[in-house]
């Protein structure tokens, strides 16, 4: 199958995966989920509403949703009172969402009245959840919400919780039977202990054969042992937690200093008015680059001016971290997945 990457962060490149690829993805999801104790076959109902064109829900919904006999309930789109009415009357079990719409669950007055007991399993994938986020849900909803971490080459899955009682915040979970993680350094790609932060790279029956008619691409993104580069800056703990702190491309230089975007958007959504945000670098004359948010303010919440969010976030950032330009939107871009796309604002920037 030639399955297209999502092209967030540069040109989509067709990743070529195998039958084999796709079986043992569809194997270690079982694994993760069935062979746990967390779902049963032949007993489940899953909520789809992310399109099946990509490799998220196309392998974690339909196929593997299929093998287990499960009931695929299948929307055209997220829609979040639609979505909150079929998880009652149709007491569904499985749902797989993106950040944003987490935080579309936590914005609903109504949602902490609901019976949405018979939710088993809530997933977070395409980018990683703003801790803040995750907490308000499952307090909210008193559901299990699991995180997990993977891309288009590695059929959607390398990490996931490996249950509700060993959250930890920040980290995207442990890797998955039959993957192998480790973290190499950004320069020389020499392999790094635990704990250090640099480029995470995964080996597994699920990585994919190539890319479509890219040798070149295909050769820049395998390692000389065969692991895959995910362009993801992270680090491991030596209980085999994997934390992502940003992609590669999205590293900020300020002053000198590795600045990491998401490392601050994690420190704007703990602000009360925040919906959501983006930060991305700005040319300085003086420093390179400096930080620029780009925020939804919840409806009818105060907006804060630069100078009082600069003070809120004095207690979460470094200086060399500080927001420097800030900027109001009444909306977002997204990526047709519903995940918050950097890539227009950065093209917005450059011209």
């Amino acid at each position: 199958m030639l399955q297209y990457t999502g092209g967030t962060t540069g040109q989509p490149k067709g990743a070529m995966l195998s039958h084999a690829n796709l079986s043992a993805a569809v194997s270690q999801v079982w694994h993760t989920l069935v062979a746990s104790g967390t779902l049963a076959e032949g007993e489940e109902r899953f909520l789809a509403v992310l399109p099946l064109f990509h490799i998220y829900a196309l392998v974690v919904n339909m196929l593997f949703g299929l093998s287990i006999g499960a009931e695929l309930s299948l929307h055209q789109r997220f829609d979040l009172d639609a979505t909150l009415r079929e998880f009652v009357e149709r007491k569904t079990t499985v749902f797989l969402g993106v950040p944003t719409m987490y935080v579309a669950f936590t914005g609903h007055p109504d949602i902490e009245k609901l019976d949405l007991s018979s939710l088993k399993f809530c997933n977070s994938g395409g980018a990683p959840i703003a801790a803040e986020v995750y907490q308000a849900f499952v307090r909210m909803a008193q559901c299990r919400l699991q995180e997990g971490w993977g891309m288009t080459e590695t059929c959607t899955m390398a990490t996931a919780s490996p249950g509700f009682s060993h959250y930890r915040p920040g980290s995207c979970g442990i890797p998955v039977p039959g993957v192998d993680v480790k973290v190499i350094d950004l320069k020389d790609q020499h392999d790094l202990p635990e704990g250090e932060h640099g480029e995470l790279c995964i080996r597994g029956p699920n990585v994919m054969v190539g890319y479509w008619r890219r040798p070149d691409a295909t050769a820049e993104a395998m390692t000389a042992d065969g692991y895959l580069r995910t362009g993801d800056v992270g680090y491991m703990t030596p209980e085999g937690f994997v934390y992502i702190v940003d992609r590669t491309k999205d590293m900020l230089i300020c002053g000198g200093f590795n600045v990491y975007p998401r490392n601050i958007e994690e420190a704007i959504y703990k602000h009360p008015s925040v919906e959501e945000v983006i930060v991305i670098g700005i040319p300085d004359a003086y420093r390179g680059q400096s930080p620029k948010a780009f925020i939804k303010f919840k409806a009818g919440a105060q907006r804060p001016t630069l100078d009082e969010l600069k003070r809120f976030l004095g207690d979460f950032l470094g200086k060399h971290e500080m927001l420097q330009a800030m900027e109001a939107r009444d909306e977002l871009p997204k990526t047709a997945v519903g995940k918050l796309s950097k890539k227009d604002l950065q093209a917005e920037v450059a011209r």
